[in-house]
Formats: C-alpha cells, structure tokens, sequence
C-alpha cells in the first residue's frame, strides 16, 4: 500500500475546523491580499468597528496595482468633480450603458448599476483617503499619461459601436504622478490609510488554505509567517483578494488558453490564482475563467491611429480608434496569427513602448507592400483604395472610424509594422473569477452565498468580465469600489 502524500490542507484543500491545533491569531476579518480591493476592504471594515487583519504574500503592501498606471474609471450623477470642471457631463445613464455594453454577453446588470451610481460618489471617497488628483485634463488619445494629469480618454468611449449607444466622455482618472506607474501612489495611500485606521497587516504572509467548520461555513485562514504555519479564527469572515491567474501558465492554459499568446502578463508576480482555488475548494463557482485583457502597444505616438490594420486576406477587421485593448484581441485572433498596421510617411511612428518593433514591408507604392507581405494579388490594393476614397470623404461606413482619425494614407513611402504571432509582445491579466454577489459574499454553483467567505479584485469577477470591451481604469475601479463593498459586508455579519 502506498502512502498518501496529499498536504492536509491547501488552496485546493480546506483545513477542517477540528484539525485546527490552536488559534493562533484572533480577529474579526481577515483579508488575503493587500492591493487595490484588500486595502479598500480593509478601510471600510475597520471605519465599520470590525478588528482587521490582513495577510499580504509579498514583502510590502500594493500588489499588482501599485505597478498599473494607478487610473480609476468614474464618471456618472452628472460628472465627477473633474469632468465638471472641464466641461463633460456624465450622466449615469450614458455610464450604464457604457459598462454594460463594456461586460459583455455577461454584464452583471445589478453589479453595473450599482457601479454607475455611485462611481462619482466613490472618486470623492478616495479622494478623501488621500489619493491625490491634480484635477487637470490631458486631451488626445494615450495607454497611461506621461504627465501628472488626471483625465483622459482611457477606453472606446468615443469609438464605434460605444459611441452610438452612449454619450461620450473621458472617464479614467490618474492619481498625480509624472511619467507612467501612477499605481504606486494610489496604493501608498490605500495602504497607509487601512493602517492608520487599525488594520494590522501582515507581510511575508502567504495564505495556505481556508478553515471551516461542521456546516462549511469559513472560520478562519491558515497562513505561513516566518516559516511557520498560523491559525487565524476570523469570527466574521475571509475576504479574498489576492488576485487573479495570469502568472500561473497551468490554470492559464486550462481556463484562458488564449492568453498564451501573450508573453507579458500584467502583475507584481504573484497572481498566482491561489486566492481563487481556496474559494473553489470549499464550493466556491468561478465564472468567465476564459476571458482575459489583452493589449499590443501600437501607440502613442497618437498618429499609428490613423494607420489601419489588415490581415492575411489584405483585408480591414476593426476601427483602429478603439481601446488599444480592444484592437488587441481582434489582432490576436486574425488567421494564421497575421496582423499588420498600415502607415504611410505622414502617419509612420514606433510606438512607444515597442520602438524595436519590426517592419514587415516599405515601399513607394501599397502594391509593391502588398507584394512585400505576399498577399493575394489585388487584395490589399482594394483594401487601401477603398479606405483611402472613403476617409477623403471623411467618413468609414465598414468600420466607422471617428472623423478625427481618418486620413488618406497616400504619401509614400509607406510601411507595414508587423503584429503577426512570435513578433508582437502582448500584455495580459486575467478577468475571470469566483463569482459573487456585489456586495462580495462568494457564491457556489447553485448561487447560494457561502457564509463567511467573500471576495474581490481580479480573485472575483466583477465589472470587466470581457476582453473586447475593457477600459484602462476599469480593474482598479472595480476593485477599489467592490473592495469596500465586501469590507462592509464582512463586518456587519
């Protein structure tokens, strides 16, 4: 007979509450992870009286947010106090609609509606935690700003099909910060504030399993400090916000597969999905475990815009003036992982954050590039002289590309930068998760809440729950808005 090696306990195993040794820490809440949503968490359950404590892997509080461009997506009740002031008018509807349209065939409408109704009111909350804003407006189109500005343009707000349905209006607003890596300064500030108020955090603290008791509720958390294993009683709950999965390849290539494709996962490196299998492991239900956010970096400089992007058939597949974000899954998934961006000598740039990028093809005339690229014979040429009639009409009736960014490409020599698989570095995280209520407790398969056990952050899925309609500023304000949802809940149990 051979010997059963299988740990106790882990993330994919609870730990029985009658196999608890001792309680070893005692608390009220404790929370898994220290970013974006596990500092906001633990701000409101600490501003609810509830004792806090928080159990963060790394050697310092942040997590991945403090490496994001530190952008929250707001807008709504007529503008935020920003917006106002630069003459945008938000109205909660047209924010609804936006989101909404932005989750997907799977938008969780009461998650939305509540999100677009108190989007404002929650910019003025961190606002008051001591998140700075400069409050000024950094017009054009950028992934993050290089400045200290706060609102910009960060998603399709102003692109087809969004544009149609919702009224336009920038909604990411940047904590003040030059050059990019704004996050740093939007989780110094969470951070410090979740401690001022009484949260007692623990670093160099990786949660090893889930406790609970005789009726499956969770009791508490098994941690390892210092080497050693702790028993942590949390008499009101465990909120899980330890991250998503993209660092780890195996449950990438089991639930997201697609985002194999992509060789630069967006973390501090310890999105590993463990704060998702524990909940899994005591009856948690994950939903939307495929859908990722993907990018390739194709601008700044803001003329690449004007570009277009064709496939292996020469052909045309997206309005270039959407979220870089959005561009980027549609080019992921062309036949036979061929993609290129069109420019011409007005027009041509590297981008920014990809200045050695390859260019497939230069040429005096499309058809010498057409050629360049072995294209079928004509395919390409109609492709250009179609766009190139229509956009001196100033208008894309294919696609239907903001005027803004429709020029002729037609002054040679002209060049094709490739974003064809094995020459393109995407960006990517995961969006899927354990799926919850909005106000954080974790649901199983039947949608039945699991006492004492909660969720939020990229462990839950929340407002971006599809790839083609994210928006930069969408993940941090999620998880900094459904973060305090979950910290309150906890703490009135």
């Amino acid at each position: 007979m051979t010997q059963d090696t299988t740990p106790a306990h882990g993330p994919a195993r609870p730990c029985r509450i009658e196999d608890v040794p001792r309680w070893d820490i005692d608390t009220d809440v404790a929370v898994i992870g220290m970013g974006a949503a596990g500092s906001c968490a633990a701000i409101e359950a600490r501003l609810a009286g509830a004792r806090v404590r928080v159990f963060e892997v790394a050697s310092a509080p942040g997590g991945s947010a403090a490496l994001s461009g530190g952008e929250i997506y707001a807008g709504g009740s007529g503008g935020t106090s920003v917006q106002r002031a630069h003459g945008f008018e938000d109205s909660t509807e047209d924010l609804y609609t936006y989101l909404m349209m932005a989750g997907g065939p799977g938008a969780d409408t009461g998650r939305v509606r509540l999100y677009a109704e108190g989007a404002a009111a929650h910019f003025d909350w961190l606002e008051a935690q001591g998140v700075p804003f400069k409050g000024s407006y950094l017009p054009g189109k950028w992934i993050e700003p290089t400045t200290d500005d706060t609102l910009l343009w960060s998603g399709s707000e102003a692109a087809w099909p969004f544009s149609a349905r919702a009224r336009p209006a920038p909604r990411g607003h940047t904590a003040q910060f030059e050059g990019w890596g704004g996050g740093k300064v939007l989780m110094e500030k969470l951070c410090a504030r979740a401690e001022a108020l009484g949260a007692t955090l623990h670093c160099n603290s990786r949660a090893l399993s889930l406790i609970v008791d005789r009726n499956g509720s969770v009791a508490g958390v098994v941690v390892r400090i210092d080497g050693e294993e702790k028993y942590v009683r949390a008499h009101k709950g465990v909120i899980l916000c330890a991250g998503g999965f993209i660092v780890n390849r195996d449950m990438v290539a089991r639930y997201a597969p697609g985002a194999l494709a992509c060789t630069q996962p967006v973390s501090g490196g310890n999105d590993d999905g463990s704060g998702i299998r524990m909940g899994i492991s005591v009856g948690g239900a994950t939903i939307h475990m495929d859908q990722f956010f993907a990018t390739i970096p194709f601008f700044p400089p803001e003329s690449l815009v004007k570009g277009i992007f064709v496939n292996a058939r020469g052909e045309r597949f997206i309005n270039e003036d959407a979220y870089h974000g959005r561009v980027g899954h549609y080019v992921l998934r062309q036949p036979e992982g061929k993609a290129w961006l069109l420019v011409d000598n007005e027009t041509f740039g590297r981008p920014v954050i990809e200045p050695d990028i390859p260019i497939a093809a230069v040429g005096e005339s499309w058809e010498e590039i057409e050629q360049e690229l072995g294209l079928p014979a004509g395919a390409l040429m109609h492709t250009v002289e179609t766009f190139n009639r229509n956009a001196a009409e100033g208008r894309d009736p294919l696609f239907h590309k903001a005027t803004d960014w429709l020029r002729p490409l037609t002054a040679a020599p002209f060049a094709a930068l490739s974003y064809c698989a094995g020459e393109l570095n995407a960006h990517a995280f995961t969006m899927g998760g354990l799926h919850t209520r909005p106000s954080g407790e974790v649901l199983d398969a039947d949608g039945r809440p699991i006492a004492g056990l909660y969720a939020a952050g990229r462990c839950a899925c929340g407002l971006p729950r599809w790839g083609e309609g994210y928006s930069s500023g969408m993940s941090l304000g999620d998880s900094t808005f459904f973060g305090r949802q979950a910290g309150m809940t906890a703490a009135r149990r």
